[in-house]
């Protein structure tokens, strides 16, 4: 990271480049064929000419890859959503049969192995995040891309498949989204015996301003890992996660079905695999420094939003634009953004610093007190999600002051409404 730094210095310093770069040009048909990995060299040379949109690919590249590994690991090993007929009723879905892997011969999988696999993702994600913020400097540039054609190699056969796009990812979402693949299979399964319909242009005009949007989101995205890998999950991992791989050699996968207590053998399996999930959700801090670190990945997260508003606020286009300032387009439809809008995501980020920093407290269910984040982040030995929610494991981080609350949030509330999430999620 150092060498982000140095550069990042050496281009505030210098003027900015008369023209884009030949890597802008390749870019988004690059994504859509899975072969940005090839420029990439050349992506880093012009990057340290101080090219921005070759910063924004290198940084494009890092989060494909990081998507890629991840899930090339996943596979390898078996992963699948948990599922069980206890399971489908609770959530009102088909009784289907246990999810098998997609893989037909799962490797085995082991703790440390699940934790190498978490580090390298935040890792990339990181580097990631240090391309990203460089291409905020230097030449303005727009890279007209449709994410939805953007092509990951998920299965790690070298090769970017045409199913292997976002939309096919987001094909089991279909029935809630509809949204088509460009060149995948159907949402949902659905038919194709009617005329095909054409896919949505959902193209985004990706500028410097989103550049720093993906820096954020980037680290956002890192931020659970990093969490989790400041405990030791062991016993966890033991108790529960044979659920996502059913058949990577983990110490309860011969046992997935047993006798019957209540409802049926899958039922009763799956249920007293969530009691031991529960009972194992205490984890010993290990690393106090990582911990506290993730205060500071929060507080860059808000940093981040806001430098994000202040290139969106200076922009004078208006190109198919990821997050609109006022005088410009929204792509969301009926959900234009105005200046009352962006005045309140800002107050809601000082309203966050302010509990990231302390200052103000979270409200607990028992206590008159409030819970001080900045202390836990600091201060914490370990992590019992029973005893913080039932009260014992929070006294060490209560105290007396402000308490967010409803009023602390007002304009959030008065312009967000109950489509807050929906903000948060675009905004950032």
């Amino acid at each position: 990271m150092r060498g982000f730094s140095a550069v990042a210095m050496a281009a505030m310093m210098l003027p900015a480049a008369a023209s884009a770069s030949e890597v802008g040009d390749q870019l988004a048909q690059r994504l859509y064929d899975g072969t940005l990995a090839e420029i990439g060299d050349l992506a880093l040379q012009r990057c340290d000419e101080y090219n921005a949109d070759a910063c924004f690919a290198l940084g494009m590249l890092d989060l494909v890859t990081a998507y890629e590994r991840t899930a090339q690991a996943l596979y390898r090993h078996g992963a699948t959503a948990p599922n069980s007929p206890a399971m489908a009723m609770l959530f009102g879905m088909g009784l289907d049969a246990p999810a098998r892997p997609a893989n037909p011969d799962p490797e085995p999988l082991t703790y440390q192995g699940l934790r190498d696999i978490l580090e390298e993702f935040t890792s990339l994600l990181d580097v990631a995040r240090g391309h990203f913020e460089m291409a905020d400097m230097g030449t303005g540039f727009v890279i007209p891309i449709d994410p939805l054609k953007v092509r990951i190699d998920l299965d790690g056969n070298g090769t970017a498949e045409p199913g292997e796009t976002l939309a096919s990812l987001l094909g089991p979402l279909g029935e809630f989204t509809d949204i088509p693949a460009p060149d995948g299979p159907p949402p949902s399964g659905k038919s194709k015996t009617k005329p095909d319909t054409a896919a949505p242009d959902l193209t985004i005009g990706f500028d410097n301003a989103d550049a720093i949007w993906l820096a954020g989101y980037s680290t956002i995205i890192s931020t659970p890992a990093e969490l989790l890998l400041a405990h030791d999950f062991s016993q966890f991992y033991d108790a529960y996660l044979h659920r996502v791989f059913p058949e990577a050699d983990l110490p309860m996968q011969d046992y997935s079905r047993g006798g019957t207590l209540f409802m049926d053998p899958d039922s009763d399996t799956f249920i007293a695999d969530i009691i031991a999930a529960i009972h194992t959700a205490d984890f010993p801090v290990t690393d106090a420094a990582r911990l506290a670190g993730v205060r500071e990945r929060l507080l860059s997260i808000t940093a981040l939003s806001r430098k994000n508003w202040e290139l969106i606020l200076a922009e004078t286009d208006d190109d198919k634009e990821l997050v609109p300032g006022p005088h410009q387009t929204s792509l969301v439809p009926d959900t234009p953004v105005t200046e009352e809008t962006v005045a309140a995501w800002l107050a809601t980020l000082d309203r966050l610093d302010e509990i990231l920093n302390g200052e103000l407290l979270l409200p607990h269910w028992r206590f008159k007190q409030g819970f001080d984040l900045k202390a836990y982040f600091e201060t914490a030995t370990e992590t019992d999600l029973v005893m913080l929610f039932t009260g014992l494991g929070a006294l060490p981080y209560l105290k007396e002051g402000p308490i967010a609350d409803a009023d602390a949030f007002a304009d959030a509330n008065r312009v967000f409404g109950d489509n807050w999430p929906g903000f948060a999620l675009w905004f950032n």
